[in-house]
């Protein structure tokens, strides 16, 4: 019996041009969501410039999960609209919205020229951003695979994988440049535009080569039969059947998925930059090492999953960031900065306080101001990547004790906003005094990086995220019927993307401040990471090679 993949649309000339097309375009909206992620802490100067340094990052890193927290809508959406309308035209849609709005970011004015309209204009514009990636995914994916063979279907859609590398590299390489040619001072003050602005040209080439494309071959098969489901959303997630894989992709693939590859590519900056003071530079350049080597991993992981099956490979990926999560970011911590981790052993922080004053210093909105002693005393240290104890004083009194070195905090209670900040930035220095008399360095020393030590141990971050994501495209399509693919995977994959993904590194970082231990948020991942590997182990179901008209 003759297949789809039979059928004259299916031809070697047009699966490359199906994969070169359609990876072009996800990877040029990975390289508009990624240049939001790169550009955090200058994000956080240029709109939130009413905000203490502390404040403004976890606020701009809020910022960030913003776009994360809208993807689900998306994937509802343009979920919906691939199985009615078709996957081409949607996926259309969706990098027309991305590059739109992308583009519009780096138009907008800034804190100082218009005060709170700014971070509010920029929400607005990363809400569309998510929604529109939240479209985007599940139809690239589906669309390579729906075209692929089915013994093939593993490296095919792997190149999709890559496309993240790619967009993340390409922003990576444009922002340097742009900082190495205009000088930091020029590129804080008005070089940040233009990564934004150059996507105007990446938008224009990505409609260009998808207009080209023809219509999935299993869509266009379902609308000449009259097939096409009028009701995506019902048939995905009120049957007990597709609601039951629907959970099973959610928890068993996607929940490890947000954990480790969001830890590997996105955290780690936050940890290699604040907590151990790695030279922004050298982080960046750490990053892109990463994402060179992700690049074609994805493809081979993919590659192998269609000979070994996914269930092991992914498995694999999630058993070793499991092992690695914990040991692998304490030798990262003593190979970047081992004068921080000398100086925490031998002399420990101790935060002095009423631990009743202490509140969670989570902040998704960038409205809480925290001013208690307690408060600004641990913000203060965790700005400096500084791990503390909390331990009740006899006086109710907040002081922060570094050996024989004792700074008394003040709190900020009935102080306007300005007198607050300045409070703020006081309190910071009087303690960044003590602890430099105490022996911990301002930041890690260049010269004392043990670069092959840090550049092995991220790299086997990158094996685990990669075995993981490379074959996932492959799996997710795999496990719904061509009638409403669209809607059931894209839903799964932004929930676990969007939200324990995208929020992953404001709250791992609020976990940190609210502990003072710069190992605590890895919690957050752990977690997540073993819930999947525990429903891949018992529920999820072995699709190497399945056809696709059996789904």
């Amino acid at each position: 019996m003759a297949t789809v993949a039979d059928t004259p649309q299916h031809k070697p000339w047009s699966m490359a041009r199906v994969v070169t097309a359609t990876w072009a375009g996800t990877a040029f909206e990975w390289y508009d969501f990624f240049i939001f992620g790169s550009l955090t802490p200058v994000i956080a100067k240029v709109f939130l410039a009413g905000l203490d340094p502390t404040s403004a990052l976890v606020a701009a890193l809020a910022l960030f999960a913003v776009g994360f927290a809208f993807r689900p809508l998306g994937a509802i959406i343009f979920g919906a609209m691939g199985d009615r309308v078709g996957r081409k035209a949607t996926f259309l849609t969706t990098v027309s919205l991305m590059g739109g709005a992308t583009f519009a970011i780096g138009l907008l004015p800034t804190y100082e020229q218009v005060g709170v309209i700014a971070p509010i204009l920029l929400v607005f514009l990363r809400i569309c951003q998510g929604t529109a990636l939240g479209g985007e995914y599940g139809g690239a994916a589906i669309y390579v695979a729906e075209h692929a063979d089915n013994d093939k279907r593993g490296a095919a859609t792997g190149w999709i994988q890559s496309s993240a590398s790619f967009g993340l590299l390409a922003a990576l390489l444009i922002i340097f440049g742009t900082r190495t040619w205009l000088g930091e001072e020029q590129f804080g003050e008005w070089g940040w535009r233009i990564p934004f602005l150059l996507s105007v040209i990446l938008l224009a080439i990505s409609v260009w080569m998808r207009l080209k494309l023809s219509e999935s071959p299993h869509f266009a098969k379902l609308q000449e039969e009259g097939e096409v489901s009028k009701t995506p959303l019902r048939e995905a997630f009120a049957r007990s059947d597709s609601l039951r894989k629907v959970a099973i992709a959610f928890f068993g693939i996607m929940c490890a998925q947000g954990a480790v590859w969001y830890f590997s590519f996105f955290y780690m900056q936050v940890f290699l930059e604040k907590s151990l003071g790695i030279p922004g530079a050298t982080k960046d350049m750490l990053l892109i090492v990463m994402t060179v080597v992700s690049a074609p991993l994805y493809v081979f992981f993919g590659w192998l999953s269609d000979r070994w099956g996914r269930k092991p490979i992914m498995l694999a990926g999630m058993l070793l960031a499991l092992a690695l999560y914990f040991p692998g970011s304490h030798l990262i911590a003593q190979a970047s900065n081992p004068a921080l981790v000398a100086a925490q052993e031998a002399t420990p922080v101790i935060v002095e306080t009423n631990p009743a004053t202490c509140t969670a210093q989570f902040d998704p909105t960038g409205t809480p101001k925290f001013v208690t002693a307690c408060d600004i005393a641990k913000s203060a240290l965790v700005s400096r990547g500084v791990a503390y104890t909390t331990r009740a004083s006899g006086d109710g009194q907040t002081r922060v004790v570094a050996g024989a070195h004792v700074t008394p905090i003040d709190g900020g209670e009935g102080l306007s906003s300005a007198d607050l900040k300045a409070l703020k930035a006081r309190s910071a220095a009087a303690i960044n005094a003590e602890l430099a008399a105490a022996g911990y360095p301002t930041a890690a020393d260049p010269a004392k990086i043990d670069m092959p030590l840090l550049i092995a141990v991220l790299l086997l971050f990158v094996v685990a995220a990669t075995a993981l994501y490379g074959p996932q495209a492959a799996a997710l399509v795999e496990m719904f019927p061509t009638r409403i693919r669209y809607t059931a995977m894209s839903l799964p994959y932004h929930v676990g993307t969007g939200w324990v993904g995208g929020f992953l590194p404001v709250t791992s970082f609020a976990i940190v401040a609210m502990t003072g231990d710069i190992y605590a948020g890895l919690w957050y991942a752990v977690a997540f990471t073993a819930l999947s590997a525990v429903v891949t182990i018992f529920f999820l179901e072995e699709t190497r090679g399945k056809p696709l008209e059996e789904c």
